[in-house]
């Protein structure tokens, strides 16, 4: 891949992250493979998209959302605007290693590869809690423990990974039902798209790349008790939603989650539980209630009404 074929999308909605907005851009800036283009996002925030017009580089395109507030329509905008064959996704309080474009562009020479995610690590702001097992990662946005290093998965992680435009004009974009807004931490928008997508084409393949790595900062209230419930709350109501939108096999591998690297995690901190048992057995006892919680919010969600929005990307506007 040469240096012009990749856009790089950056969705912003908050001023308390507009300076991890810049940074971020920075480290887009000193990439091995330089985006050909760069667009940030704005959800719905006149404020915020007047401030970075102002102190961003003139080459990044700053846009508002201009369809329904929230992740996946902020992304949809960003599709919409690229004008390069790979369309490439980091979050907006995320700084990519040098070398993240590059590792996440390499692959799709392969015609047959149609998305590749990379690698997202916590930057916490105090410390990790004793109690956060590492199996919960995902719960701050980070790759977690079990996750696959490389290789082909269902879904990659929305915020680190890289899409042929071809996938958006075949499919559609991200389900405008599915997807944070502001701070209700919904999900699974990449997981639904990605479905969608081999569902349509089976022949497509979605892996995951050594060397694509991104910096995730972890907020000082995403370090609490609180928000971890909270967020598996959350997820539990997405894997719902999602269920509903595709079928029972979409959610296979949360299965394998819970049966392998659930069991692995708490056997491991049971057997350390002799040498550090406040960490060990907190770190039990929140896989415990993550799971609880999380299976308390699928109920909800199997029971709620389901929000038909269309994608939000018409393929003959997403362009290549």
């Amino acid at each position: 891949m040469s240096a012009p074929d990749a856009t790089v999308i950056v969705c912003a909605f908050s001023m308390g992250r507009r300076h991890e907005v810049v940074a971020c851009v920075r480290s887009l800036f000193a990439q091995t493979l330089p985006p050909a283009q760069i667009i940030v996002v704005v959800d719905h925030n006149e404020e915020l998209r007047d401030w970075l017009t102002e102190r961003l580089p003139g080459d990044v395109l700053v846009l508002d959302n201009d369809q329904r507030p929230g992740l996946s329509g902020a992304r949809n905008t960003g599709i919409a605007a690229s004008a390069h064959p790979i369309i490439a996704f980091i979050d907006d309080d995320a700084v990519a290693d040098p070398c993240w474009l590059e590792a996440l562009c390499a692959p799709l020479r392969d015609d047959r590869l149609m998305a590749t995610g990379g690698r997202s690590l916590p930057l916490w702001s105090t410390a990790q809690p004793s109690w956060f097992p590492d199996e919960f990662l995902w719960v701050v946005g980070c790759s977690y423990e079990g996750q696959p290093r490389n290789g082909e998965v269902r879904n990659i992680l929305g915020g680190c990974g890289a899409f042929r435009s071809e996938l958006f004009e075949t499919v559609g974009g991200f389900h405008a039902g599915l997807g944070r807004r502001g701070r209700r931490p919904l999900g699974c928008e990449e997981t639904e798209l990605c479905v969608r997508a081999r569902r349509q084409r089976p022949d497509w393949r979605i892996e995951l790349v050594e060397g694509a790595v991104i910096h995730h900062r972890v907020w000082p209230d995403r370090e609490r008790l609180r928000y971890f419930l909270s967020r598996c709350y959350h997820e539990g109501l997405s894997k719902a939603v999602l269920r509903k939108l595709t079928d029972n096999d979409a959610t296979d591998v949360e299965r394998s989650y819970l049966r392998r690297t659930l069991t692995r995690g708490i056997a491991r901190e049971l057997r350390a539980a002799a040498r550090a048992p406040s960490r060990s057995l907190g770190r039990v006892a929140a896989m415990c209630a993550g799971v609880g919680v999380a299976a308390a919010g699928f109920v909800v969600g199997c029971f709620e009404t389901l929000e038909t929005q269309p994608t939000n990307v018409d393929p003959e506007v997403a362009r290549p």
